[in-house]
């Protein structure tokens, strides 16, 4: 089943048939289910949460699809707030919850006869603000398993796309022909990407060929927003499985060209095996409830770009620092062609980048005014996977593992007896020879 015109009519699942209890639904979305259906308004839980109750997941987001217009909604709660020009969604407010309600919508077909273009030269939608109705809703949703609802009147799953069968079979179906359905919002491949890779579902051929070939088209999409969906992607639990597929589908060197260009020439399994531990390390970190931060996975992403970029401007007879100050931020700007980083996330990420090789740096009163540095901990954590990738010894990271954990005496004996670098040493040569110089008075 994928087109509208193979059923006559949804397939409507009862609630002794589903997995679904309204005890795992969250209670300020069935307060806006009821007060929707009680005010004569047609009100269905829809999408990821649906799909993911289905599967025996904890919904992270519960969204609802009506018939009521959004100033409709707006009239019936006293915390609803209208978001959107194009296309206009009511926030319903539950403290830090968000209960997100839409208008039913059509097909952008439905708006072809307007004046204004719907379609783009390339077929991208440029407009989808057409309301429509239930079972247009479910028909211009991208992927089948999205397009489940839950009907708050009797608790059954209404299915028009086939979506219940493709959570069985853990299938990934786009609704409709995949290659238009890409055209039109090139997104959708890093959509399929990430479901894929969170529910572990494979991607239905038809679904899947295209993603081959149309990986150039993410080119055209606006950086700020392959950002958020960067951000969805490895930050989702599943990092590890997504960069893997963003690679088999060759989309990974359209979002990130300048590190799919360094995968290119390993050294050892290097640059790949950082990546891995810094995606499994991602993974870990929020299967344990601990944060994450897009500054920390970014710098890991782009780190061999500016690691070679580094070592080339170190032989113009640039100091160490300043080669790596440079190839920041030249890979920095390279990069925010392709996807965008508000300033919160990219100046601590070259933090993370300028602070490594004081690392090295052992003696005297400079590695306690590196601890005190606000970015210390996340270059640190930086330092120690280097170190366990194999691109620097260990015993540097077990080094400042030990001198965080020893007590003030301890710390002093580590700080006397770390080795001394080569250009502390011929400082203190210079240092010495002024000292035994006799002064001109």
């Amino acid at each position: 089943m994928n087109s509208p015109s193979s059923a006559s009519s949804p397939r409507i699942i009862p609630r002794a048939e589903h997995a679904i209890s309204r005890a795992n639904i969250s209670q300020n979305a069935l307060k806006v289910l009821y007060r929707l259906k009680d005010a004569g308004y047609e009100a269905y839980l829809v999408g990821g949460g649906v799909r993911d109750l289905l599967l025996g997941r904890e919904p992270k987001d519960f969204d609802i699809a009506t018939s009521a217009r959004p100033e409709e909604v707006n009239q019936l709660f006293r915390n609803c707030r209208l978001i959107g020009r194009r296309f206009r969604l009511a926030h319903v407010h539950f403290g830090r919850e968000i209960i997100e309600v839409a208008t039913f919508r059509a097909p952008h077909e439905i708006a072809a006869g307007e004046d204004e273009a719907v379609l783009s030269d390339e077929g991208r939608i440029l407009r989808d603000n057409v309301y429509g109705t239930f079972e247009q809703d479910a028909w211009r949703r991208d992927f089948t398993v999205n397009a489940l609802y839950y009907d708050i009147r009797d608790f059954s799953v209404v299915d028009h796309t086939g979506g219940a069968d493709d959570i069985r079979e853990g299938v990934l179906r786009l609704i409709g022909d995949p290659e238009v359905r890409y055209r039109e919002d090139p997104v959708r491949m890093l959509r399929a990407v990430r479901f894929a890779a969170k529910l572990g579902f494979r991607i239905e051929r038809r679904s899947e060929t295209p993603l081959f070939e149309l990986a150039p088209l993410l080119a055209d999409v606006a950086p700020a927003r392959l950002f958020d969906e960067m951000l969805k992607l490895f930050q989702g639990g599943a990092a590890v499985a997504s960069f893997e597929l963003l690679r088999h589908y060759g989309l990974f060197g359209v979002l990130f060209p300048a590190t799919e260009a360094t995968l290119a020439t390993e050294v050892d399994g290097f640059p790949l095996t950082f990546l891995r531990l810094a995606l499994e390390n991602t993974d870990r970190r929020i299967a344990e409830g601990l944060p994450v931060t897009p500054a920390f996975l970014f710098a890991t992403l782009l780190w061999e770009p500016v690691r070679l970029r580094a070592a080339d401007l170190a032989h113009d007879e640039l100091g160490e620092l300043t080669a790596l100050q440079i190839a920041a931020a030249e890979v920095t700007a390279e990069q925010t062609r392709s996807i965008s980083m508000p300033k919160r996330f990219s100046l601590p990420m070259r933090e993370i980048w300028t602070q490594q090789p004081r690392f090295a740096q052992r003696q005297g009163k400079r590695p306690l005014r590196l601890m005190a540095h606000p970015r210390f901990r996340a270059a640190y954590d930086f330092l120690c996977l280097r170190s366990k990738a194999g691109e620097l010894d260990t015993e540097l990271c077990e080094w400042w593992t030990r001198l965080q954990e020893a007590d003030p005496e301890a710390r002093q004996t580590l700080l006397d007896a770390s080795p001394r670098t080569a250009k502390g040493r011929r400082r203190r040569r210079r240092s010495r020879a002024r000292k035994s110089t006799p002064s001109d008075a």
